[in-house]
């Protein structure tokens, strides 16, 4: 707390007080202790108060306290120049250190700009560099998704509900890093592994549409379709501990491509749709799906003679290229389902298969 300045009184007195038993301009030896004693001030105020005394005596002139204010130094505050950070680079403002040596400033100072609003922290992320024809597929596929009311006469989005949405995914049979709490002195898991590209892990085919509720709020439809593992049966080729030679086992399909996805398609995806689809819906169903290589487009003659039999008309829609994800399993449904897979421990394929479709 800072202290208040002395009155013209007090320092008279304090003056008047050293003056007594002064000789040739210097107080009795010990008299300033006396008076810091006396009048319960400090050292440097009473030293400050004989010197500008002393200085009064040596130019002649009239000893009055008034002129005797004692002036404490106060630090100035760093002001902030906000023309020399915007012209520094910004690599050279990527951290608070960096841009504190930049102005020539503390930390500490740059920290308590930052806390009140002086300067702002922005995290840049990098952006998709768009083409024209980017930007035109984007804009069509919001159109296309955006319908005119003509009870309300507005503008809304479609309800999707006859729109599914199909991705893959790679699930694994345990985690590299695994986290368990254990009790104090309990001997911590051994887990091994030659390398991380060794654990065993089988990719799976999604496809999950809206779910349809009934104004009483009971599920008419829960939306989900199926979930396919990208599996085949092969012969063991040579005796191990787990099983014999020419034993049936179940490997991942590590390669997917177009002709796999294909074969998912017309002899899982469509049939599962067509078993599961609602009969009060229509029938004119789309399937949205990224730009990956292995997947088959609209026109495959196959998929399209499976597409539109039984009533059906199924039709295959792509996500614009370069554009954020906006397929339903990329934003959280294959989270939900790997959470609740890593809950069970899995030695072999099958019972991560088997884990999945529980999870499912």
């Amino acid at each position: 707390m800072r202290r208040k300045d002395l009155s013209s009184g007090e320092r008279n007195t304090i003056v008047q007080f050293l003056l007594q038993d002064s000789k040739n301009g210097k107080p009795k030896r010990g008299k300033i202790q006396e008076a810091i004693v006396k009048f319960g001030n400090s050292r440097r105020i009473v030293s400050r108060l004989w010197a500008a005394t002393k200085k009064q005596q040596e130019i002649g002139e009239h000893i009055h306290s008034a002129s005797m204010k004692i002036h404490r130094p106060h630090r100035k505050r760093v002001q902030i120049d906000l023309e020399l950070i915007s012209s520094l680079e910004l690599s050279k403002r990527s951290t608070i250190r960096r841009l504190a040596s930049g102005i020539n400033c503390s930390k500490s100072t740059v920290g308590r700009w930052i806390s009140k609003g002086l300067i702002k922290a922005h995290t840049s992320a990098i952006r998709p560099d768009l083409t024209v024809l980017n930007k035109l597929l984007r804009l069509r596929f919001i159109l296309e998704a955006i319908e005119y009311d003509c009870i309300l006469k507005v503008l809304q989005f479609k309800d999707m509900h006859n729109t599914v949405h199909i991705d893959e995914k790679w699930f694994y049979i345990t985690k590299v890093n695994h986290r368990f709490y254990l009790t104090p002195g309990e001997a911590e898991p051994h887990r091994t592994c030659k390398s991380k590209k060794f654990i065993k892990k089988v990719m799976f085919m999604c496809a999950v549409c809206r779910p349809i509720f009934a104004e009483d709020g009971s599920v008419l439809f829960d939306g989900k379709i199926g979930i396919w593992p990208f599996t085949e049966l092969v012969l063991a080729k040579r005796n191990n501990k787990n099983l014999e030679a020419g034993t049936l086992e179940l490997k991942p399909i590590e390669s997917i491509t177009k002709q796999v996805t294909k074969h998912c398609f017309i002899n899982k995806i469509i049939p599962a749709i067509k078993l599961k689809w609602p009969e009060f819906t229509s029938k004119v169903i789309f399937i949205q799906q990224d730009n990956a290589r292995p997947h088959i487009k609209d026109d495959d003659p196959d998929f399209r003679r499976a597409a539109s039999s039984d009533g059906f008309d199924i039709i295959i829609i792509h996500q614009p290229p370069n554009s954020p994800d906006t397929n339903i399993n990329d934003l959280g449904f294959f989270r939900a389902i790997q959470s609740l897979q890593t809950e069970s421990v899995c030695n072999n394929v099958e019972e991560l298969v088997a884990a999945v479709e529980k999870s499912y």
